[in-house]
C-alpha cells in the first residue's frame, strides 16, 4: 500500500474519471487518505495486521477482527462501489453552487434515493470537528451576521423583520449564524434556534477569541457583547453599509452563496436538514483558491476524502424510517 505522500491526486475532473476506473486504485487511494501511516483497525485501533489479498481486507493481529478499506467511514455497508462515492465526492467538493441528487444519479448512475443519501452521508465527512476559536491570529476583526432560510426577508417590512431578528420570527423560518474571520478567512456557520441575546452571546464565547474584535449590524442581541468586554463595533444599514473597515459584507457575501445554492441547486431544503447544506458550504469556502491559499480542485478533493473516518450516518438516522433502506 502507498502512503499518502505517494499518492498523486488527479487535477480535473477527466483525469478523475480515468483515475478512479480500477478498483485497487480507488481501494489505494482511500487507504491512504484515511490511514496515512499504515491501516489502523478501526475496532481496537491496533496497527498490527495482516491484508487478505484475495477478499481485499485486513485482519487485525490483536483483535482478530476483520475490516476493510470502507470500515468506520461514510462508505460503511454501501453496497456502492467506491469509484462512484469518489466521483460523488468529487462533485460536491469542486461544484461551486453544490450539486443535487438528480445530477448525482445521472453523473454516477446510481437511483435518485441512493444518491440523495450519499450526498447526506459526504455532508457529514465535510464537517470540520476541530475547531479552533475564531480571531486566534491577529485577534480579529470577526464579522458576525445571521440570516433566515425558509422565507424571503427582503420582501418584508422592516419592522416585521426587526422583529424576526429580534427572536419572534414565524415557525416557517430557520435560523443560520455565520461568523468570519477576515485574517484567516474562515467562515463558520450552522443553525440555531433563534437570534436572541442569550444564543448569540453562547455561539460567541464558543466560537471568538476573547480578544478579537468584532463587527456586526445594530441588532439589540448583541448588546450584550459590551458587558463581556468584547471589543465591538456595529454598522447601522438604514444608514450606511460600510464605515471604513467596520462591515460585515464578508460574512454577507457567504450567506449570498449559501441561498445561490439552496434556491439554485437544491430548490427547497427541509429545516432538519439544514445544517448539513451550510456545512458543504462552509466546506467549499474555507478551503477555495485564494492570493494566500492556492488550492486546486485535486487538493480540495484529498482533504474532503482524508475527513471520513469516524463519521457514519445511517438511513434511519437521516429520515427516521427504521424498516427502509436507500440502497
Amino acid at each position: 500500500m502507498k502512503s499518502r505522500d505517494e499518492i498523486q491526486s488527479p487535477k480535473s475532473l477527466l483525469e478523475a474519471a480515468r483515475y478512479f476506473e480500477n478498483s485497487d486504485v480507488c481501494m489505494e487511494f482511500v487507504a491512504a487518505m484515511r490511514w496515512p501511516n499504515g491501516p489502523v483497525c478501526p475496532h481496537c485501533g491496533s496497527a498490527r495486521y495482516s491484508f487478505l489479498t484475495t477478499r481485499r481486507i485486513w485482519k487485525c493481529k490483536s483483535c482478530r477482527k476483520q475490516y476493510s478499506v470502507k470500515s468506520g467511514t461514510i462508505f460503511e455497508d454501501s453496497p456502492i462501489p467506491l469509484d462512484k462515492w469518489l466521483m460523488a465526492v468529487w462533485l460536491v467538493v469542486n461544484c461551486k453552487n453544490g450539486v443535487s441528487s438528480y445530477e448525482i444519479m445521472r453523473a454516477v448512475k446510481v437511483t435518485q434515493k441512493s444518491a440523495w443519501f450519499m450526498l447526506h452521508r459526504i455532508r457529514l465527512a465535510l464537517k470540520n470537528s476541530s475547531w479552533e476559536k475564531l480571531g486566534g491570529r491577529g485577534h480579529g476583526p470577526i464579522e458576525m451576521d445571521e440570516t433566515f432560510v425558509g422565507g424571503r426577508a427582503q420582501n418584508m417590512h422592516a419592522s416585521r423583520r426587526r422583529r424576526l431578528q429580534e427572536g419572534l420570527r414565524g415557525q416557517h423560518k430557520t435560523v443560520v449564524v455565520g461568523m468570519l474571520d477576515r485574517d484567516a478567512r474562515q467562515v463558520r456557520a450552522k443553525v440555531v434556534p433563534n437570534v436572541k441575546r442569550e444564543t448569540l452571546l453562547n455561539e460567541i464565547l464558543e466560537n471568538i477569541n476573547r480578544k478579537a474584535t468584532i463587527y456586526t449590524d445594530n441588532a439589540t442581541a448583541y448588546d450584550a457583547l459590551k458587558v463581556r468586554d468584547f471589543v465591538h463595533e456595529t454598522v447601522t444599514h438604514i444608514e450606511e453599509y460600510v464605515r471604513g473597515e467596520v462591515h460585515t459584507q464578508g460574512i454577507e457575501n457567504f450567506w449570498s452563496l449559501l441561498k445561490r445554492g439552496i434556491k439554485g441547486t437544491y430548490v427547497s431544503v427541509e429545516p432538519f436538514h439544514l445544517d448539513r447544506y451550510v456545512t458543504e458550504q462552509v466546506f467549499r469556502f474555507n478551503n477555495r483558491a485564494t492570493k494566500g491559499n492556492p488550492l486546486d480542485d485535486g487538493d480540495r478533493f484529498m482533504l474532503a476524502v482524508s475527513q471520513i473516518s469516524g463519521k457514519r450516518l445511517t438511513y434511519a438516522e437521516l429520515t427516521g424510517k427504521v424498516q427502509e433502506t436507500a440502497f
